[in-house]
């Protein structure tokens, strides 16, 4: 029998500071949730490619409008008079016009593209604020309360969802006058138009996050923290506001950064089709009109290709970005 060591229980003693201790004499911290979704997320290669992609249009259209030549600028001698299209190859592309010039006007197609940018992440953004504030409140209390208001929000939704928003939305655009009072404010020109894009998408995208706000409602509202909350007495307001909305945070978030590229698309869609910004003021669906409608397109492929290419990397890193949240904040949805 091997002999007993000879320590004291004095000597072995471990202080709780001691088992705190991490590597080098630090102390380990405790991590919050955003903290951990944020690792997860920095470990997702392609959602942060997205990310960082969104991060330079934001830039782009903050300042890029700054640092690049007027859009409407004209450079007629810059263009083929006889077949009508730039001169030199790939539609004028040169290094004082990296991205060449539109076949009929001779304007800098860089220029536009990166002003287009500006109105195109504007109005697509504004109208998913709206649409989300609008679907959050919505949801909230069709899923909390239940019974007819439940019923009445839930059908409301049903018939935003089958309206046929596209044709509403030329119709509409199409009767604005040229200077409004648009909720107080005396707008015109491009500033009308936007906010009254901007309230079509967003006022008719709204079911679509109040439907998953409604189902998260739905099943937080049988939790025991909202039993616990009313057990001390407190009311409706509180409870939604204050226990079921911070633990919707994280659907809220992805879901709108979903909905961010299908605004962006619908903008592009009326543009195309002549409602969207007033010309000259460059859009991306309303270059990509002006190439389909004018058959720029065949002397002239750039005009269409870096717009639409635009278009689709935005649309495509919105979509990873969002995707790549939304398996952060839940990866059981992995």
């Amino acid at each position: 029998m091997a002999a007993p060591l000879d320590v004291s229980p004095a000597e072995i003693e471990v202080s709780p500071d001691a088992v705190l201790q991490g590597i080098g004499g630090r102390k380990i911290e405790g991590r919050s949730l955003g903290q951990i979704a944020w690792m997860r997320l920095r470990r997702d290669k392609v959602a942060m490619t997205g990310l960082y992609f969104i991060i330079f249009l934001v830039l782009v259209a903050i300042f890029g409008p700054y640092l690049v030549q007027n859009p409407d600028t004209l450079h007629p001698n810059l263009l083929n008079q006889t077949l009508l299209n730039p001169n030199g190859a790939f539609g004028g592309i040169s290094l004082a016009h990296p991205f060449g010039l539109d076949p009929l006007y001779g304007r800098d197609l860089l220029a536009r593209v990166v002003v287009g940018s500006r109105y195109s992440l504007l109005i697509g953004f504004l109208a998913t604020v709206l649409a989300v504030v609008i679907g959050v409140f919505f949801g909230l209390i069709a899923g909390y309360f239940g019974g007819w208001v439940d019923t009445l929000i839930a059908r409301t939704m049903d018939v935003f969802l089958a309206f046929p928003l596209l044709v509403f939305a030329i119709a509409l655009v199409g009767v604005i006058p040229p200077k409004a009072d648009f909720f107080g404010l005396n707008l015109s020109g491009n500033d009308l138009r936007i906010s009254m894009l901007v309230f079509i998408i967003g006022f008719f995208s709204w079911p679509y996050m109040g439907r998953i706000i409604r189902g998260q409602a739905l099943s937080l509202r049988e939790r025991e923290f909202v039993d616990a909350a009313r057990s001390l007495g407190a009311r409706g307001p509180y409870i939604l506001f204050r226990e079921l909305l911070p633990n919707m945070v994280g659907p809220i978030l992805v879901y709108a950064t979903l909905l961010i590229p299908t605004n962006i698309l619908f903008e592009a869609a009326l543009s195309y089709l002549g409602v969207g910004i007033v010309p000259p003021t460059p859009s991306w669906g309303a270059m990509l009109s002006d190439a389909v409608q004018n058959q720029w397109y065949v002397v002239d492929p750039m005009y269409m290709v870096i717009p639409g290419l635009a278009i689709f990397l935005t649309v495509m890193a919105f979509n990873l970005f969002g995707d790549g949240l939304r398996d952060a904040l839940d990866p059981k949805t992995r």
